[in-house]
């Protein structure tokens, strides 16, 4: 048996039954896992039910943020403090056409986060 040994309590099959470890592994891995609170926060911004559907309405299409909120159902208050929130992740763009303002997808990246999520989504409602 490779490294350290102790019973581990835990749900059966959840967890090992037996503490142990492959050094080489270890080592391999550790102390080279880069800084990853900036993706932490990613997740932590779509994981707003509401600033998922924002951002799902934008890849679709670019939308003032009144057709937002009348899609969404909700005041423009409501949108705008979401939308400061995707923006301030660089996850939302705007452009200003006289008195509207606009919202679409920052960059491409976006909507393949979207797309991989959604693909994640059905592949495992359909039982993998």
């Amino acid at each position: 048996m490779k490294g350290w040994s102790f019973l581990v309590e835990g749900k059966k099959g959840e967890t090992c039954d037996d503490f142990c470890f492959d050094p080489e592994k270890v080592n391999r891995l550790q102390g080279r896992i880069p800084d990853l609170g900036g993706l932490a926060e990613l997740f932590k911004v779509l994981g707003d039910r509401s600033r998922a559907t924002i951002i799902y309405v934008l890849s679709r299409e670019e939308l003032c943020v009144c057709d937002l909120a009348t899609v969404l159902g909700t005041s423009i208050s409501n949108v705008s403090h979401h939308l400061r929130i995707l923006r301030a992740a660089s996850l939302v763009k705007n452009r200003r056409a006289g008195k509207q303002v606009y919202y679409s997808l920052d960059d491409r990246h976006v909507l393949n986060i979207i797309r991989e999520g959604f693909d994640h989504i059905m592949h495992t409602r359909a039982g993998k």
